[in-house]
């Protein structure tokens, strides 16, 4: 039981990291600028832990992207306010990235302004069957020897689509659920002590008052396990934080926000 355990929870763990670490606070908001060798380190273990569940970064990108601009209106990607539960939220989003992925849909330019990391050998491989089946018999093997009984074997959906299953979880809950630092004219909460189990992630009302700010914690009880990673790797040099773009006074930022809601209505 150990060793399920210690697979489950490292698994959850190491992709959770990455994905909050690189997708989000790399790819989509460019937070921290890196070498093109520890680009190509942080891409490949993206994909190795995320496995079968696998986003590809640029389509992931801009989608968050697109969330943030249009932050719980019809036209957020994965906004929970406009769906009767999780799995029809996660199927729409799962639709709208597919779209951007095939190039079925082109997505506004003011969404790829901002620089989007791209390896098409590695997002070919990743975005696979082939792969993905991979990882998959790889995790149902890992089951077959150690798994002490057949009800472990209930866990084995959360490795297949653990990536996804993590961005349901913060879209759902950090736009449902807790309370709230800022008024940023959307339905963004924060978390605690979820907030930290989910490696800053579930601070969402904290980000989206300053989406570039690479720390998501503001009060003292609020911790977030990323961004002090993020921050032992400034101090070696391995990646370079970059300066908090200036955070608009709380009025403003308001004023904008409920600005760009009546922009959207009037689509």
């Amino acid at each position: 039981m150990i060793a399920i355990l210690a697979f489950f929870f490292g698994h959850w763990f190491l992709s959770l990291f990455f994905h909050t670490f690189f997708l989000h606070r790399f790819a989509s908001h460019q937070m921290y600028t890196t070498s093109k060798t520890w680009e190509k380190v942080f891409y490949f273990l993206t994909w190795f832990t995320q496995g079968s569940s696998f986003l590809v970064p640029r389509a992931y990108a801009v989608m968050h992207r697109m969330h943030h601009e249009y932050s719980d209106t019809e036209q957020d990607p994965h906004s929970p306010h406009f769906f009767k539960d999780v799995w029809h939220m996660m199927l729409h989003t799962a639709k709208i990235y597919q779209a951007f992925l095939t190039g079925e849909r082109l997505p506004d330019k003011q969404f790829t302004r901002e620089y989007l990391p791209n390896w098409e050998k590695l997002d070919r491989i990743g975005y696979s069957w082939p792969s993905r089946l991979l990882f998959s018999a790889g995790y149902i093997a890992f089951y077959v020897v150690f798994a002490p009984s057949a009800w472990f074997f209930l866990l084995l959906p959360f490795h297949f689509l653990m990536g996804p299953i993590q961005g349901a979880i913060v879209n759902w809950f950090g736009h449902k659920l807790g309370y709230s630092n800022f008024d940023n004219g959307d339905h963004s909460k924060n978390s605690s002590p979820w907030g930290i189990l989910l490696m800053g992630e579930l601070f969402q009302n904290n980000h989206h008052h300053a989406k570039n700010n690479a720390n998501f914690a503001r009060k003292w009880y609020e911790f977030d396990p990323t961004y002090a990673v993020m921050r032992m790797l400034h101090l070696v040099g391995i990646i370079k934080l970059k300066k908090l773009a200036a955070v608009m006074p709380m009025e403003e930022n308001v004023n904008a926000n409920l600005l760009q809601r009546k922009k959207v209505a009037s689509y």
